[in-house]
């Protein structure tokens, strides 16, 4: 009997294997690796422990599983921000991820599924001296967001409605939040994402002031035309939420239910 399972235990394994393998044969650029564009820098969705070499964050965690579910390994390059679409175009790596789905972006790349979800918020220091109940309370005031966001996008888009205030662009959202922290700004305008990271931290400086409504939707982004790994990074993801993989994940990481799906 020991034997039978055990001859049963291999097939099975074997056509698992042959399975994955064959569902991400051909579909990246470097056989039998998933290489992901991120930059690392954005908590909680990604960034280093403090050894400064492991990756951590939401990100990190699922991609992982997503490379198992393909029967890939998986591989990041850190990117600057600003050049982390134009790694797809130079075929640096298959997948970004931490990207808004905006119809300007889907014209000019594949996208998966929306993974998760998030809004805009005001961020401003405990201590801060402006009463904003409304974002046309930032009138005057200073800002800073990481440059070429979303969060600039809303901005200029604020600005666009007559609500001017002196607007700083930075390369990364840790930089903002430090800005802040020293006074040098009055606010920030950031996703919920990173607000509640920064926020919840002990003893952190930091407050929500506003937030809009969701709407917005974070997918893996891909080279235009890359149809087949998007169909699989669609169908892999399916399988993670199925399996509550997705939500292990979730939950682990963000211990809360503070975030919008949209499944």
């Amino acid at each position: 009997m020991k034997k039978v399972l055990s001859i049963f235990l291999l097939f099975f394994l074997i056509i698992t294997f042959n399975s994955c393998e064959k569902r991400s044969q051909g579909l990246t650029i470097t056989k039998g690796v998933l290489t992901v564009g991120v930059e690392v820098g954005y908590p909680p969705m990604e960034y280093y422990d403090t050894d400064g070499i492991t990756l951590l964050g939401f990100d990190i965690e699922l991609t992982k599983a997503l490379a198992e579910k393909l029967g890939l390994e998986v591989r990041y390059i850190d990117t600057a921000w600003e050049g982390i679409l134009a790694g797809l175009d130079a075929n640096r790596y298959d997948i970004a991820v931490n990207i808004t789905i905006l119809p300007e972006r889907e014209r000019r790349y594949n996208f998966t599924k929306p993974y998760i979800s998030s809004w805009m918020t005001i961020v401003t220091n405990n201590n801060s001296s402006f009463d904003i109940n409304m974002v046309e309370d930032i009138a005057g005031l200073k800002a800073a967001f990481q440059g070429d966001t979303t969060a600039q996008y809303f901005a200029e888009g604020l600005a666009g409605y007559g609500i001017i205030f002196t607007q700083y662009s930075y390369d990364k959202i840790i930089y903002c939040f430090e800005e802040l922290r020293l006074g040098r700004v009055d606010f920030i305008i950031v996703d919920n994402i990173a607000a509640s990271y920064y926020i919840e931290r002990e003893n952190s400086p930091f407050q929500i002031a506003w937030q809009g409504p969701p709407h917005e939707y974070i997918g893996f982004c891909l080279k235009k035309g890359n149809d087949a790994l998007t169909t699989a990074i669609d169908n892999a993801l399916d399988e993670l939420y199925k399996d509550r993989t997705y939500e292990y994940i979730y939950n682990r990481i963000f211990n809360k239910d503070f975030i919008i799906g949209r499944y």
